[in-house]
């Protein structure tokens, strides 16, 4: 188990789909701080703010790709922009089904994946002891 809490930060404009990431949280078993933002200039505005006070940063950032006002692309390259330095898990999160999309996530360097919806205890998991591994 890791020493201290996951900071996680879904961007998902689609209220089910955070209310069952939560439960799926909840059942993990691990130290979780989940923040969510529905879409991805809030959660650009999020970080900036984090960042200017010294605050924790998220560990692993799950995005949706279709959302409002910044849809996930916009946010990945926004993400880059910030020039944070130590580097954040960022997983798309979405349920296209475009093989273009999938490709494109191979495209940004701060990607680290693709991962169909819905999300999954196990999926979850996988990403957690992942980053557990690269803490250690």
């Amino acid at each position: 188990m890791l020493d201290t809490k996951i900071n996680l930060l879904v961007i998902d404009d689609d209220d089910i789909n955070i209310f069952i990431i939560k439960k799926i949280v909840e059942k993990t078993g691990f130290d979780i701080e989940m923040v969510s933002k529905s879409n991805g200039q809030l959660a650009i505005d999020y970080l900036k703010d984090a960042i200017s006070r010294g605050a924790t940063l998220p560990h692993l950032i799950l995005i949706d790709i279709n959302m409002p006002v910044m849809n996930g692309w916009e946010f990945v390259e926004a993400y880059q922009q910030l020039g944070i330095a130590k580097p954040v898990d960022l997983y798309i999160l979405s349920s296209s089904v475009y093989e273009n999309d999938i490709e494109k996530t191979k495209s940004y360097s701060a990607v680290r994946g693709f991962i169909s919806k819905p999300l999954s205890i196990e999926r979850l998991t996988e990403l957690i002891k992942a980053l557990e591994a690269k803490r250690s």
